[in-house]
């Protein structure tokens, strides 16, 4: 993965480039956290709704469910 704004600059060996077009390596060009995020999980990332809620199935989504989690618990350990 590489950042979007850097791909004119990027210089890359012919065996690098030969592995890239057989498919063998791949180069992600990304414009932002959550596209990389994306690339990494193959799963959306996410945006948030009016209220703040973030689809359950997408990666912030999933974060936001676990640390929903933690803060019950939280409350919970300190009553």
């Amino acid at each position: 993965m590489i950042p979007a704004a850097n791909v004119k600059n990027l210089m890359l060996r012919q065996d690098v480039i030969q592995a890239v077009e057989a498919g063998a390596f791949h180069i992600y060009a990304v414009a932002s956290i959550e596209q990389g995020i994306e690339v990494l999980t193959d799963t959306p990332a996410g945006t948030a709704d009016s209220a703040l809620n973030y689809p359950e199935d997408s990666v912030f989504g999933l974060v936001q469910k676990k640390l929903g989690k933690y803060h019950e618990r939280s409350r919970e350990f300190g009553k």
